[in-house]
């Protein structure tokens, strides 16, 4: 297991990183889907309030986020 500074540090930066996509996303179209899904993926990995849930379950939210990410730098280019 990797210590906990890590999983700290990628919640931190997930969040930052949904969190412009989702002003740049909103300064843009205030309708797109991809403000209400980077939204849930600012809440679900926000440091301040953490958000207890099982290892597999973490790992599907993982999996869905990476996808996410990956399938909107698509978008984007």
């Amino acid at each position: 297991a990797l210590p906990v500074g890590y999983y700290a540090l990628v919640k931190l930066v997930v969040t930052a990183v949904a969190i412009f996509i989702v002003w740049k996303t909103y300064k843009q179209n205030k309708k797109s889907v991809w403000l209400w899904l980077f939204c849930l993926v600012a809440l679900l990995f926000n440091p301040l309030i953490p958000i207890d849930l099982n290892k597999i379950t973490w790992a599907l939210i993982n999996l869905a986020t990476a996808s996410l990410f990956l399938f909107y730098s698509k978008k984007i280019q």
